[in-house]
């Protein structure tokens, strides 16, 4: 057992309930955005579907240089690609997580741009607030757009409006 030990069953856990979510995308919408600067349906839900395995690759290296990456979000094609990615994903963060040793965990992880660091913080904690606390985030945000195209929302941490799993 290690410290990452319990990230392992919250990766299990939350990718149980962000497939919930994504399952009630509709398909024939994906292009669909609430307002010009937003992004897509689709392109939220591929990004939701993507961030653990991603962001639990980068974690994999000691030092990320934002000025290398591009942060265009993806067009999705289909539900089936989105919901791929999202198990293909989650099976990449429950791996990489599996293979920390605390002392990987507790090593720090950089953030840089050209060069210049931005932040050194645990690779734990970047787990924590780069993967998984910013794919909640991005979870809530697609339930307001599927509440904005009078989808079913689904029971995420308890009853929404339309389901009450303790009823």
């Amino acid at each position: 057992m290690t410290m990452l030990t319990p990230m392992i069953g919250e990766l299990q856990q939350e990718g149980a309930t962000t497939r919930r979510v994504l399952e009630r995308v509709p398909a024939d919408k994906l292009s669909w955005r609430p307002h010009p600067t937003s992004m897509s349906l689709g392109q939220l839900a591929l990004h939701i579907a993507m961030v653990p395995g991603s962001l639990s690759q980068l974690s994999k290296l000691d030092e990320f240089d934002v000025s290398q990456a591009t942060f265009h979000a993806k067009e999705a094609g289909s539900l089936e690609e989105i919901l791929d990615a999202h198990d293909a994903g989650l099976r990449a963060a429950q791996d990489c997580v599996c293979g920390f040793d605390d002392s990987a965990a507790a090593a720090n992880w950089r953030l840089t741009r050209s060069g210049q660091e931005i932040f050194a913080i645990p690779r734990a904690a970047m787990l924590r607030s780069l993967m998984l606390n910013h794919w909640y985030h991005h979870r809530g945000q697609l339930a307001v757009y599927l509440r904005m195209l009078e989808v079913t929302v689904p029971s995420i941490y308890g009853p929404s409006a339309d389901e009450n799993p303790f009823a």
